[in-house]
C-alpha cells in the first residue's frame, strides 16, 4: 500500500464520519448522548465488533 492510498482511505473515513452529523446534527447530537451513558464493557464490545469488522473487511479486499 503506497502512502497515497493510505490518505484516500482516510479521507473517505473523514467524508463518512462527517456526514451523519451534517445531515441530521440534532439526531446525531441524541445519539451521542446514548453512547455516552454506555457502560465501558459496552463500548469494548462495540469496538472489538468494529476492528473485527474492519479487519475482516481488509482481509477479505486483499
Amino acid at each position: 500500500m503506497d502512502a497515497k492510498t493510505f490518505w484516500l482511505a482516510l479521507a473517505l473515513v473523514l467524508v463518512i464520519e462527517g456526514l451523519f452529523p451534517f445531515l441530521s446534527p440534532a439526531r446525531w447530537r441524541q445519539m451521542f448522548l446514548q453512547i455516552l451513558q454506555l457502560t465501558d464493557g459496552q463500548l469494548r464490545f462495540f469496538g472489538l465488533c468494529t476492528l473485527s469488522a474492519g479487519a475482516l473487511m481488509i482481509c477479505w479486499l486483499l
